[in-house]
């Protein structure tokens, strides 16, 4: 069998019409994986407006137009659910989503080269240009990263720039996966994959969207005026379709659970909202929503989040744990990101291990299980030269 060659000498193909589409899906198809890569518009938007998808395969380099009159992307679908094609993308989160929002689901099955880099020993979200450098000797130009791509016609450098994105990804994919497979770690990046290739990962209920504001409060009032605004906002911003701070900020939300405004004009003294917004329809639905939660009985009022009630956890076992996890990620040579964050450090040292990712999988081998027994005395740490080391206790 004649090999095709090499993706590197190939010139990028500009497509934007179905029948090239589909002819090019049917031969990625046939390969063990693509890499591939998005460029969208969001700044003014809820829903990220996709611009253009990149395609890499052995011999193919192929930027699509998303936005070209009467292309069908169907086949691009089909591609993304082909279980037998790896879909390799790079901090692929904003990929996925937008993927999931097109086609109903998210590509199967997915490597995401930043992911493995940190399970490489990378560090923190190690950033497309390192990588380029580091395993594909090849440096990225940056000129066109900000352009207008909904703009039309695309520029040659555009299409250049854009195909750059999926040809040095494979080296980087190659690399890494050879580089992890010797060290026996690509099932910790499958591990990864699967909160990556869930649709949940992506989708924000309105009902729980005031959880990522983080409130520092346990009256339940207070909380069940936020929900009602924060899904309020998100509702609202899905339905005209611009970004849910440009609707209403964080901050304003806040205050607003915090004094809930009974009319207009009491919604118009909230800092960072306009007359008009309060007597418009917007503030309109959205004291109506502030009116019904004000009605609600005690018992349908929100929890406080498991974080905000309770003892805190003692400042010098967090401490203690972070220094473990430093050692542990030193050793391994993995992102202590990748291990465990700060909640989880603070759940572990309240024993509280509900649902702990750092108590899970491969994490647990590397740091859960000693972070346990730290914290039940039964390990302590000490230095050995210039390491931590770990000595058992009791």
């Amino acid at each position: 069998m004649t090999r095709r060659p090499q993706h590197r000498d190939a010139t990028p193909t500009l497509i934007t019409d179905t029948e090239t589409l589909a002819a090019l899906c049917a031969r990625l198809r046939e390969e063990a994986f693509v890499t591939v890569d998005t460029e969208f518009m969001r700044e003014r938007t809820y829903w990220p407006e996709l611009c253009v998808v990149q395609l890499g395969g052995e011999a193919d380099v192929a930027v699509v137009d998303a936005l070209a009159p009467g292309l069908d992307l169907a086949p691009l679908g089909e591609l993304m659910a082909d279980p037998k094609v790896i879909k390799v993308f790079h901090a692929a989160r904003q990929d996925v989503e937008i993927f999931l929002l097109r086609f109903g689901d998210t590509p199967r099955p997915m490597f995401d080269t930043q992911v493995a880099a940190m399970v490489a020993g990378f560090g923190d979200q190690a950033s497309y240009d390192s990588l380029v450098r580091a395993l594909a000797g090849a440096q990225i130009d940056k000129a066109h990263r900000f352009s207008d791509w909904a703009a039309r016609p695309l520029s040659p450098a555009q299409i250049t720039y854009a195909a750059a994105d999926v040809t040095h990804l494979r080296r980087v994919y190659v690399a890494l996966r050879d580089r992890l497979e010797r060290e026996n770690r690509l099932d910790w990046v499958r591990e990864e994959m699967a909160a990556l290739t869930e649709p949940s990962t992506y989708r924000t209920e309105p009902e729980s969207a005031w959880e990522r504001l983080r409130p520092r409060t346990t009256n339940r009032r207070f909380l069940g005026a936020l929900r009602a605004a924060a899904a309020w906002r998100e509702r609202e911003a899905q339905r005209v379709n611009v970004p849910r701070q440009r609707l209403v900020r964080d901050e304003s939300l806040l205050e607003i659970a915090a004094t809930m405004p009974a009319d207009a004009a009491a919604l118009a003294r909230a800092r960072g909202v306009s007359e008009g917004f309060a007597r418009g329809k917007s503030g309109a639905g959205l004291l109506a929503a502030l009116a019904e939660a004000r009605e609600l009985p005690e018992e349908l009022l929100p929890e406080p989040p498991k974080d905000r009630v309770g003892t805190p956890p003692s400042p010098a076992l967090v401490a203690l744990l972070k220094v473990l996890l430093a050692a542990k990620a030193e050793e391994h040579h993995v992102a202590p990101k990748l291990i465990a964050n700060s909640e989880e450090l603070d759940r572990i040292a309240s024993e509280d291990e509900g649902e702990v990712p750092a108590l899970t999988g491969w994490r647990r081998r590397v740091f859960g299980e000693d972070a346990i027994a730290l914290r039940s005395g039964r390990l302590a740490l000490g230095v050995d030269g210039k390491r931590v080391r770990l000595i058992p206790a009791g």
